[in-house]
């Protein structure tokens, strides 16, 4: 087949790291992969590349976009777009190039603007025009349904999958460079390491990580002054990262919080660490909690949209509430004080993510639902 991906952006973030190994799995398979991608930086263009892109580009969202993507729309069978900007241009255009029997939309998250009336009507409209509309989760699909105006008839499920193999062994390293990572923070073997890897965006709700944090540290247990939180990731398209430093300054958490931008070696932090943390307000999957429960990390997350389909409460992680600190606190204080429920549920997680997660069903269920589009013609 001869595969289009066409992404708002092509940045660090967990919709495109996703498509990333989808198309090294496509390429693996023999299939011919392009990628197209609308603004940014372009960070992950040669990781794309590398893994056998045959083109990857940006066709800009300025008027020059339709010329620029038309001869790729023309060349695929499959046009697969990602996100909800690409899903706006794509799909008419794919239509008026003759594509529309391979015209796929993927829905990676519960995007929070379908919730407004007018954005929601127009995203009926051109959300018709897909002959199918591959949802990551089950809580995705019925937001899509009720929000995005897509019927359930007219969508599959295909749960993000992982080399869950190949990160566990990353994992690994990093834990046996454990003190040598903790070293680059200022930290010690004895800390208890909390990692949240994630953009600087409003869904993520880091302030209420870090007012959690803070309040963790200031509640007078034995570990509470061994807490330690390591944020990776940035905020491209805004000024989230410094408004958080700014936060973290005026809560007093001095070196205990550590932010370390985008990093290429999550595998071996998330290995370097105790707990993965998220205060997500939404999450469509959250591709990080499979890397992190790989890694054998328990996670500490909240209870919403499609994280207690991958994080289950009790056994492979806590769930609490969003938007509070307090809840998330007491988390952090039960999970910091006791090493064997860690453990215990780390090894459940990195069971959870072999058995339900895995990459080469990605990969197998999405082609085949490309091959069974063509085929009914």
């Amino acid at each position: 087949m001869k595969i289009l991906h066409v992404i708002t952006t092509l940045d660090v973030g967990g919709a495109e790291m996703h498509i990333l190994s989808q198309v090294r799995g496509q390429v693996a398979r023999g299939h011919e992969v392009r990628v197209a991608y609308l603004k940014g930086h372009g960070t992950l263009v040669p990781d794309f590349q590398a893994a056998g892109a045959g083109w990857v580009g940006c066709v800009s969202s300025g008027p020059a976009l339709p010329a620029r993507l038309w001869p790729h729309l023309r060349w695929a069978q499959i046009v697969h777009s990602h996100l909800l900007k690409a899903d706006m241009v794509s799909a008419p255009l794919a239509c008026l190039a003759g594509r529309r029997r391979g015209l796929v939309s993927g829905k990676h998250n519960d995007e929070q603007v379908l919730r407004r009336p007018l954005v929601s009507r127009v995203h009926g409209l051109i959300g018709a025009l897909p002959r199918l509309t591959i949802v990551l989760s089950d809580h995705v699909g019925r937001f899509m349904e009720e929000h995005g105006r897509v019927p359930r008839a007219r969508q599959a499920r295909v749960y993000y999958g992982i080399d869950h193999a190949a990160f566990e062994r990353a994992a690994e390293a990093g834990r046996a460079r454990r003190d040598e990572l903790r070293a680059e923070f200022g930290w010690g073997a004895a800390d208890i390491v909390f990692t949240c890897v994630a953009r600087f965006a409003p869904q993520k709700a880091h302030d209420v990580l870090l007012r959690a944090f803070a309040r963790a540290r200031a509640a007078g247990e034995p570990s509470a002054a061994r807490l330690r939180l390591l944020l990776v990731g940035d905020d491209p398209f805004g000024d989230g990262r410094v408004r958080m430093e700014a936060l973290a300054r005026e809560l007093g958490l001095g070196q205990a919080c550590v932010f370390a931008g985008i990093r290429r070696d999550v595998a071996a932090l998330l290995g370097a660490s105790d707990v993965f943390v998220m205060a997500s307000l939404w999450e469509g999957l959250g591709l990080v909690f499979l890397e992190a429960m790989a890694a054998g990390l328990p996670v500490l997350s909240t209870q919403v949209s499609a994280i207690p389909e991958v994080v289950v409460d009790g056994l492979t992680g806590r769930l609490v509430p969003p938007g509070t600190d307090e809840p998330l606190a007491q988390g952090m204080l039960e999970l910091g004080r006791d090493p064997d429920l860690r453990a215990r549920l780390g090894r459940a997680g990195r069971a959870r993510v072999a058995e339900r997660f895995g990459l080469a069903r990605m990969h197998e269920e999405t082609l085949a639902l490309y091959a069974r589009l063509l085929e009914q013609g």
